[in-house]
């Protein structure tokens, strides 16, 4: 997204202070290694100069590593990852350069892409020893994803935006330029005489970030900047933990987890407000299925079919999502793993009940 208002003042276009340091790397803070994603754009090689300014403080701070990942869908970005590669060398952090092989899809080229990326990362980053990956996202990739998910009617998770501190495939990702507007990332490579690239896809109209930055002046207009729209994400963001936290109780008083199913008790199922429901939903039918996230729209459908059958004495009900199915029988709702499409052996039956453990906060995919 364009600098915000805030972002054009002297104090925001001024290169970060060392002063400032110990505050953005807190979160590198007791880690024994940390992986910084650097793809050689202004954001990620900043990352890479003030990480290292910062462990220059710390002699017993964290070994450094850096990555780059080569998707292999422009001539320049060989060049680029060598570029990091050598500014890595001179400032003594290993670095390596990973490359996406194989067949790339015609649709959902970004999507399939940033998958790809994480999946190299985690890859090189279990490889090296190091249990973080550092990603330099700034509050204007904050703002650009509250729209970019606004725009696709995502629930309140979605619209929280990134987090600070995420897990993700056994490591933790630490954004530490969450707050922090690219201006500054960019004064502050100016400022240290440190030469950054330019990715033509971020202006690439094909694709629906660019084209919501060509729209963020007119936004800004209306007051929706970068610095508004962080604030927004942070504030959604404590009111999906709430939910969360009351979900967890939830979730221990009426669900029961068996070896074949988890049942929920229908009755204060259905009194529950309609979020908390919802929520309890997604996490039985994103712990039983088979077939990756759950979609939010499609299991408010789902809920609602749900607490109509409930409201009728004896209604049946039977329905599949994300391959698990839902039943109702005997005052319980049945969230169990539906049969595979084509059959591809026996599934044991037999269940023993336990108090159910937390399912995990794996609710709809938002």
């Amino acid at each position: 997204m364009a600098a915000d208002s805030a972002s054009l003042s002297p104090e925001s276009l001024s290169a970060v202070a060392d002063s400032e340091l110990d505050t953005l790397f807190s979160s590198f803070a007791g880690r024994p290694a940390v992986l910084l994603a650097v793809s050689g754009g202004p954001d990620s090689t900043a990352l890479l100069h003030l990480a290292v300014r910062w462990r220059a403080r710390y002699p017993g701070g964290p070994r450094l590593f850096a990555a780059t990942v080569d998707h292999g869908l422009r001539p320049a970005a060989a060049e680029e990852a060598a570029d990091v590669a050598r500014l890595a060398a001179q400032l003594k952090v290993p670095h390596r350069t990973l490359r996406w092989q194989g067949e790339k899809p015609d649709r959902g080229l970004q999507e399939a892409a940033r998958e790809a990326r994480y999946k190299l990362l985690a890859a090189e980053a279990r490889r090296v020893g190091a249990p973080v990956l550092a990603l330099a996202h700034t509050r204007d990739d904050q703002a650009e994803t509250v729209l970019f998910r606004m725009a696709r009617g995502s629930g309140l998770a979605g619209l929280a935006g990134m987090s600070a501190e995420t897990a993700r495939s056994g490591l933790t990702l630490l954004r530490p330029f969450l707050d922090l507007p690219k201006a500054r990332l960019v004064a502050t490579l100016d400022a240290a005489g440190i030469a950054y690239a330019s990715d033509p896809s971020n202006v690439d109209a094909r694709f629906a970030r660019p084209r919501l930055r060509v729209l963020a002046p007119a936004l800004e207009r209306e007051g929706l900047d970068a610095r508004g729209l962080a604030r927004l994400a942070r504030r959604l963001a404590r009111a999906d933990s709430a939910l969360e936290a009351v979900t967890d109780r939830v979730e221990a008083e009426l669900v029961t987890v068996e070896k074949s199913h988890a049942a929920i008790a229908a009755a204060p199922f259905a009194a529950l407000p309609e979020e908390i429901a919802l929520r309890l939903l997604g996490r039985c039918v994103a712990a039983q299925g088979r077939e990756g996230p759950v979609e939010l729209a499609k299991l408010e459908v789902l809920l609602a079919a749900l607490l109509a059958a409930l409201a009728l004495p004896a209604a049946p009900f039977r329905r599949t999502l994300a391959g698990a199915s839902v039943t109702v029988r005997r005052g319980r709702v049945l969230v169990s793993t539906a049969p595979p499409r084509r059959p591809i052996g026996t599934i044991a039956t037999n269940s023993s009940a336990q108090k159910a453990p937390v399912l995990g906060k794996t609710g709809p995919r938002t």
